[in-house]
This record gives structure tokens, sequence and C-alpha cells, in this order.
């Protein structure tokens, strides 16, 4: 991840895709809420994650912030799309040499440290670009 990211802030991808387009079946949030997303932003609050990181980056008013803000998540879903590809390729490789039960363990952390992050991400974007919206108006 630090890899990543590392690529991130050096290169500064524009990360401007259609991927990252709000799809018509995200903007209400509930198909990530059945995955359990909201459980997992919970986790995060209960361990601290969400005020450290808001320490560490807090949001600030205006409208260049709320923009900074949303290529934050993209670049965080990046980040965790790529590492959790890598993950995955090498989970198959383990399932396929070892056996699938001794590569669950690293499926259960690949979406735990990885797919949760992402979806988390594309859960919280529709929201963002509302407010940068009505902000823009």
């Amino acid at each position: 991840m630090i890899a990543v990211f590392s690529f991130s802030q050096t290169m500064k991808p524009k990360l401007t895709s259609s991927y990252y387009d709000i799809k018509d079946w995200e903007k209400g949030g509930r198909v990530y809420a059945s995955l359990g997303v909201t459980l997992f932003r919970k986790i995060l609050v209960w361990i601290g994650w969400e005020k450290l990181h808001k320490k560490a980056n807090p949001v600030k008013k205006g409208l260049n912030s709320l923009l900074q803000l949303e290529h934050g998540t993209r670049q965080s879903e990046f980040g965790h799309l790529v590492v959790f590809l890598i993950v995955l390729v090498v989970n198959i490789f383990v399932a396929i040499k070892f056996g699938f039960v001794n590569s669950l363990w690293l499926l259960i952390l690949n979406l735990i440290l990885n797919f949760y992050p992402i979806i988390l991400q594309r859960y919280n974007r529709p929201r963002l670009k509302r407010i940068i919206n009505v902000n823009r108006n």
C-alpha cells in the first residue's frame, strides 16, 4: 500500500476514468449498505481510525477543500484497488497450491483491508458530489 501511495503522490494521476463516475445504482448506497459498509464505518470509528484520519487530514470549509477531499477518495480507492487485485492473485495461487482452507485467512484480510475501504469510498462519493454541486451553485 505504501508503494501505491508513493506512486500516487509522486505521479499525481488525474484518476478521471469513467470507473470513478457515480453509477445510478450507487446513488442511494443501498447495495453497499447491504454489503455491510455501515458496519465497517462503525468499526473504523470504534478503533479510532476516523479520528486519526480527520486529525491528519482536516476538512476545511470551501469548494476547493471539498474537491480535494473528493479526489482523495479516488486516490484511496485506487490504492486499495491495486493492492486488492495483487493480493487476490496471490490468494488464488495459494488456494490452488495449498487449498482453499489454507488461503481463507488471506481472503478475509483482503476483504477487510482492501475491499471494504473501496466500497466505503464509493459509498461516500455520491454524498460528497452532492455537497460539491450545492456549493458550486
